[in-house]
């Protein structure tokens, strides 16, 4: 299988609904053609809305196990009550309601590949017997003292951040280290931006069969308005936006002012500032914006404080202003590459480094991170 990826990797691609040139989704593609032919774990993380139930499908797909059945549960949608009943099955008579035997998911995906969409959710409870079944494919019925057996493949998925969960004891660490044996990161569509042209088209294609649309086709400007979205809702959301304008748009030429009907200004908050995304300018554009916004939101607020302070000086009469006085006078002379690069340094040395965290808690990508500290000499 990992061969067929090798030399056709587009192919495998299209096969298995892994839509994407990207190089994020390429290597992810690799990864889906080298794990499906094991029974090993994989857990796939990501946003909500990134996919990871496409992954999972393509990797029960590609498996030796395509012909059995697929078992997807979504974890956060089974009351905790009831939810060991609904994996595990229940006997006759096991609790109010329990009118006759039944088997529970991992019994019906015997041979087969179950999907656990939301395992983060799962209860603390349920997680012991759950990690039986991981362990050794063994289980128990609710209300039963026989122990039974099941050959199935377990693929997880979570929008959570397991390790933090964890940490806080909402997740058990035995089953987290079980679970991660495989980890597929999803990344978000606003960082795959090359991606967006050919979903929409897919997408498009989709809806316009299934609905009897006649689709004329999108203009290059519209497209460049997709790519600039910041798409917080991600690939789900950018299936709906196509559905609602081939369908409300009746199938039309798509232009511009089509396209920003159905994108939502997206504000991403930071400190509780909320700083619009603009269009028409290219993603890099758009987050180093939001970077200056926020150091000029900093400055307004030194100046305020530069102020409150020559008010108090002037107040008491002294003649040479403060320290702080001077530090906020400082800001009046600086440009904003220099505002820029002093945020970057104090965020990085915040985080000690850490790329990843200084570049969420900038609101910007970690490359659009990592070109910035190549461009300040931060490295």
């Amino acid at each position: 299988m990992q061969g067929a990826v090798t030399r056709d990797p587009v192919r495998f691609q299209q096969e298995h609904g892994i839509i994407g040139e990207s190089v994020e989704m390429q290597k992810i593609a690799e990864v889906v053609a080298q794990v499906a032919p094991t029974d090993i774990t994989v857990l796939i993380t990501g946003e909500s809305g990134v996919g990871k139930e496409v992954i999972a499908k393509a990797i029960h797909a590609a498996s030796h196990r395509s012909k059995k059945p697929l078992i997807t549960v979504n974890c956060g949608a089974i009351p905790e009550g009831i939810i060991e009943s609904e994996l595990f099955g229940h006997e006759r008579g096991s609790f109010t309601g329990a009118a006759e035997q039944r088997k529970g998911y991992f019994e019906l995906a015997d041979g087969g590949t179950i999907f656990l969409d939301e395992i983060g959710e799962l209860p603390l409870a349920a997680q012991v017997k759950f990690l039986r079944v991981l362990e050794n494919g063994e289980f128990l019925r609710v209300g039963s003292s026989q122990s039974r057996t099941v050959n199935v493949r377990v693929i997880a998925a979570t929008n959570k951040d397991l390790e933090n969960e964890v940490r806080l004891q909402h997740f058990r660490v035995d089953v987290f280290y079980r679970l991660r044996a495989v980890n597929i990161v999803i990344p978000p569509l606003r960082n795959r931006v090359e991606d967006i042209p050919l979903l929409f088209h897919h997408f498009a294609s989709e809806v316009a069969q299934r609905n009897k649309i006649r689709f004329a086709g999108i203009s290059d400007a519209a497209v460049q308005l997709l790519e600039e979205y910041h798409w917080p809702g991600n690939v789900r959301e950018l299936r709906n936006v196509v559905e609602s304008m081939l369908v409300l748009e009746g199938g039309k030429y798509l232009q511009p002012d089509d396209v920003r009907k159905y994108l939502k200004e997206y504000r991403v908050t930071s400190d509780d500032r909320q700083l619009p995304v603009p269009f028409g300018k290219s993603v890099e554009q758009a987050e180093r914006e939001l970077i200056l916004r926020a150091l000029l939101d900093i400055k307004g607020n030194l100046m305020e404080l530069r102020n409150a302070l020559l008010d108090h000086v002037h107040m008491q009469d002294t003649v040479r202003p403060t320290e702080e006085v001077e530090r906020a006078n400082t800001t009046d002379t600086m440009t904003l590459d220099d505002m820029e690069h002093r945020m970057i340094v104090e965020v990085l040395g915040r985080f000690k480094g850490n790329r990843r965290a200084a570049a969420r808690a900038l609101n910007i990508s970690e490359r659009t991170l990592y070109r910035k500290i190549k461009e300040y000499g931060l490295e």
